[in-house]
């Protein structure tokens, strides 16, 4: 069975396991019409959340995907809804893809147009028409909206190892409008280069008038993949990407910085993971940076354990709520989840999160934001078809 390259790519990195992308790809529909090529796939994402305390919903800055929406109850969090038509092996393939989001995570990624008149609980995550060039080993193009190049986490919780985003991916960029071409070097190297409207999520978006009309967002990245020859290192996987252009949520410009790895382990099932995220706002006084390390282990065909561990810090001006020009305002946060997947199609996990603000009091009681701690106990299930 052939997986599309981003299932791939995210298998490279560690993010999800080769079986379970297998078993997704497996539960793709055909759709029959003349186009009996075009696949229809999806998930349903659910989740009940307890946050420890009282009036605990809030913290400074919530996990993307999170916040007091979420806390104490049960939730809808997003369904996905995607058509597509993977690339085939010819030199001259055409295909696209289109991810749909129904439900409430499609209100915070934001990828609303310019033109939309309201924020109902619908978003277009993707829509890109891909195209490949037979130049060297061929060059793959997306034109349309995709998601960003950069990041050890994607923004969607069902191809991640933990349920709760990291703050990393927090302050990382979601999605893009504007052209990306990929190149497979050989087996060791991949490049991707892209040029897109402003760093999004916003669809259509433009730098105008802040900046001139012909001003636009630039971004690139390069993956490195350890050979067979590196005895139990073999398939480890060094990743470094930059997306830098204007923001309007600042209302400036904005680079993002990122290096993640994964490291195999002489243990079969074991691997470990590292990511360095850094928001360098061009109009503020500092930046925002995280750094998380990963450990996943693959105890049998259901069962899989893992943990992330997470330093934040951030100035003032972008976490709402501290000090007036306050500096290195950390959190440290600590994630354990379990996962078994019971039933064929589902993906179950039980979760514990701990968050512990360094320097400040930065989450809520019903009080206000008095609480150094913020405990969160999640369980996620996810219907895949």
């Amino acid at each position: 069975m052939k997986l599309n390259q981003w299932t791939l790519g995210l298998a490279a990195m560690g993010v999800i396991s080769l079986s379970s992308a297998v078993r997704a790809e497996e539960a793709s529909v055909p759709l029959m019409t003349a186009l009996s090529s075009t696949v229809i796939s999806g998930y349903v994402d659910t989740s009940a959340q307890w946050n420890l305390g009282t009036g605990t919903g809030n913290s400074v800055l919530p996990p993307l995907f999170g916040g007091v929406d979420k806390a104490d109850g049960f939730n809808l969090n997003v369904v996905q809804l995607s058509i597509s038509k993977p690339l085939d092996e010819t030199d001259w393939a055409a295909g696209y893809r289109v991810d749909l989001w129904l439900g409430p995570d499609a209100n915070s990624l934001g990828t609303q147009s310019t033109l939309s008149t309201g924020s109902g609980d619908l978003a277009i995550r993707q829509a890109y028409v891909a195209l490949r060039a037979p130049v060297g080993n061929g060059v793959d193009l997306k034109m349309g909206v995709f998601d960003s190049v950069i990041g050890y986490e994607s923004i969607a919780a069902v191809d991640n190892p933990n349920f709760t985003r990291s703050y990393g991916r927090t302050i990382e960029p979601t999605t893009h409008t504007g052209v990306l071409a990929s190149y497979r070097v050989n087996e060791l190297v991949s490049l991707s280069a892209g040029v897109a409207d402003t760093v999004g999520p916003q669809i259509n978006s433009r730098a105008w008038p802040t900046k001139a009309e012909s001003y636009k967002t630039y971004m690139g990245s390069i993956a490195l993949t350890a050979p067979d020859t590196w005895s139990f290192l073999a398939g480890s996987t060094l990743y470094g990407g930059v997306v830098n252009g204007f923001s309007s949520g600042i209302n400036d410009n904005q680079t993002s910085w990122y290096v993640g790895a994964t490291v195999a382990t002489p243990i079969e099932g074991l691997r470990f993971g590292a990511a360095w995220d850094v928001l360098d706002l061009h109009d503020q006084t500092g930046d925002a940076w995280a750094v998380s390390v990963y450990g996943s282990y693959a105890a049998t065909e259901k069962l899989s354990l893992h943990v992330r561990g997470e330093l934040a810090t951030s100035v003032a001006n972008l976490w709402p709520g501290l000090a007036s020009g306050a500096e290195n305002n950390q959190v440290w946060s600590l994630t354990g989840t379990v996962q078994y997947d019971l039933w064929q199609n589902v993906l179950t996990r039980a979760e514990v999160r701990w968050d512990h603000a360094d320097e400040g009091t930065y989450f809520s009681s019903d009080s206000g934001f008095n609480r150094r701690n913020s405990v969160l106990l999640a369980a996620n299930v996810i219907y895949k078809f």
